[in-house]
């Protein structure tokens, strides 16, 4: 009796639980934007690459201070030597051991000060390479997450419509036979459903192909993005001036950081030449030791000798077949290149910054076109239908009608994702664009 009381009510709630272990399944499955860059960051070999390089531009960047650090070396030998002399008679062989530590300090090398300073710079171009290969990685995974999500919603609206002509078909099949239409309508819903597993076909192939770009990108198995929310209120352009984006780009992009590190390096590359013509001024300090067990040439007794030694170089360069004046006139030329460069740099950072800034707004604009027209056409479809079903429009029209309204929900789509992927490009554009810019597009996705 027990047993048979339990049996029903344990029945329910464990349907219930399949149900909710079954609902929550893709949802745990799923990764939001966020957590596929993080995937892709460290997966990516682009990436890896660039950051391999950054970290070893660094060490390079402290190998310049070697020039302006002082050396020190030890050295030590032992050799034996076999002395013979006629007058008076001598035979006889003896060791001599030494050993040396000699030291150095510049004290006036103006190239070497040049090429040290040229290692800060150089830290500072590394580090702005690496923010490019950041901000690209950002995009990419940005790009290659819509692309699947934009798939995606291809694939559901092609089904859809596949559903709704076949619904259409099968009506105008049923119309037929009870002589309400003609044989026109059957063949125009056939043709149409046709052309719609075509491009069912099409669509499934171009998701397949999305997914596996976006597995190889962030190293996972059947990665699978999470959705925007329908409807989503796409986040306003701030600021809303152009001009306030281009004078950012001034300051943060990373393309113009390496042009302004290229024209330092440039400049110190003129103090480098010049120090061809000035003196070098060195500390040098040295201290040896030599022991004689058997004796020297001179005596058999045990002898030991050491010496220390402190003094200052002078080296003073006085012609070099005029190759400074010529290395000179090289860097001047390179200097002016380097200048001329970061003004294209900035030129192209501002110019392109504007293009992402319009396409934005453009974006925004045809968001909100496309809503009216997804209601429009919504209406169009349900008047067609209605008119079909009392006599006043053909089959034709009302397949027409739905290719319309799947059309306009599928450009929605792509257009709301445009807008997203718009926004980081904007930031990439003027050298802005961060890690936690995704953090506000992951808000607008599923959760």
């Amino acid at each position: 009796m027990t047993t048979l009381l339990k049996q029903p009510a344990l029945l329910p709630l464990a349907l219930l639980v399949s149900a909710v272990l079954a609902a929550w399944a893709p949802a745990a499955q799923a990764q939001n934007l966020v957590e596929l860059y993080r995937s892709a960051r460290d997966y990516d070999a682009a990436y890896q690459s660039s950051r391999s390089l950054y970290q070893a531009n660094l060490a390079k960047a402290e190998q310049a201070k070697a020039g302006i650090l002082p050396t020190a070396g030890l050295s030590a030998g032992v050799n034996r030597t076999n002395f013979e002399n006629t007058n008076p008679v001598v035979d006889r062989s003896f060791s001599a051991q030494t050993a040396s530590v000699n030291a150095s300090q510049p004290l006036y090398r103006p190239g070497n000060w040049a090429t040290y300073e040229q290692g800060k710079q150089q830290v500072e171009l590394s580090r702005a390479q690496l923010e490019t290969a950041e901000q690209d990685l950002i995009v990419r995974t940005s790009q290659t997450y819509f692309d699947v999500l934009a798939a995606q919603d291809t694939l559901a609206f092609v089904r859809a419509q596949k559903s709704a002509v076949a619904e259409q078909l099968a009506s105008a099949k049923r119309n037929f036979e009870v002589g309400t239409s003609t044989i026109t309508d059957s063949r125009e819903a056939q043709a149409r459903f046709d052309l719609v597993v075509a491009q069912e076909i099409a669509a499934e192939n171009d998701l397949r192909v999305k997914k596996i770009a976006l597995d190889q990108l962030v190293g996972k198995t059947d990665a699978q993005p999470r959705g925007l929310l329908v409807p989503v209120a796409l986040p306003p352009l701030v600021p809303s001036d152009v001009t306030a984006w281009v004078r950012q780009s001034e300051d943060f992009h990373p393309s113009i950081k390496q042009a302004q590190a290229n024209l330092e390096v440039a400049k110190l590359e003129i103090d480098k030449a010049e120090a061809g013509h000035k003196p070098t001024v060195d500390l040098t300090a040295s201290y040896g030791a030599q022991r004689n067990p058997q004796g020297s040439a001179t005596s058999a007794l045990n002898s030991r000798s050491n010496s220390t030694t402190i003094g200052l170089a002078l080296n003073l360069p006085l012609f070099a077949g005029f190759a400074t004046q010529n290395r000179i006139r090289e860097t001047l030329s390179l200097e002016e290149k380097a200048r001329t460069d970061l003004e294209g740099a900035k030129r192209g950072i501002a110019l392109g910054t504007r293009t992402a800034f319009f396409g934005v707004l453009s974006g925004q604009g045809q968001v909100k076109a496309l809503e009216a027209a997804e209601a429009s056409s919504q209406s169009a479809l349900d008047a067609n239908k209605l008119g079909y079903q009392v006599g006043v429009r053909i089959n034709i029209d009302v397949l027409n009608a739905q290719s319309q309204l799947f059309q306009t929900k599928r450009d929605l789509a792509v257009a709301r994702y445009n807008v997203l992927i718009g926004g980081l490009k904007l930031r990439q554009a003027n050298g802005t664009l961060t890690p936690e810019d995704l953090l506000l597009i992951n808000s607008l996705l599923v959760q």
